[in-house]
């Protein structure tokens, strides 16, 4: 059974929220799910997932969870390479912060392409000023996700 890590940032519990609702979906095509709340780089490197979801609120002004710091720091001082790594992200801001809106995302989005992984699709951005419940934009999304990139087992 192929593997499915969903790497969770989050400040409030939104987007960890996101990562429980989703998973069942993923158990539904065929993945053996594991939700990981506080990732470390050898998540990403020494055990290696078929493919790997990330949900990641931003806080501040465009700024990672607390919770997520330690993982990005790891990415960027170790530059491990991610060639082999297939991805989904959805991240979650607040558009009234204007040009930092979901910035933890596109962030991690950009050191994940420099360290050579794989985007599959778009990425999805949920904005809390339309949006009350992160997973009523998720849910939809990764049906669509797992179908337009062919992830059912």
């Amino acid at each position: 059974m192929p593997k499915l890590k969903i790497v969770v940032g989050t400040v409030y519990g939104g987007a960890l929220d996101v990562a429980e609702q989703v998973s069942p979906l993923f158990e539904q095509a065929g993945y053996e799910v594991a939700i990981i709340e506080q990732p470390s780089a050898s998540d990403m490197v020494d055990e290696l997932s078929d493919l790997v979801l990330f949900c990641v609120s931003t806080t501040g002004s465009g700024d990672f969870p607390g919770d997520f710091v330690p993982f990005v720091r790891q990415l960027k001082a170790q530059s491990p390479s991610l060639v082999s790594l297939r991805y989904g992200l959805i991240a979650l801001g607040d558009s009234s912060y204007g040009d930092t809106f979901c910035g933890s995302g596109r962030a991690l989005d950009d050191i994940l392409a420099d360290l050579g992984a794989q985007r599959l699709g778009e990425r999805l951005e949920i904005d809390a000023m339309e949006t009350f419940m992160a997973d009523d934009a998720a849910i939809p999304w990764i049906e669509a996700w797992i179908e337009s990139q062919g992830l059912k087992v």
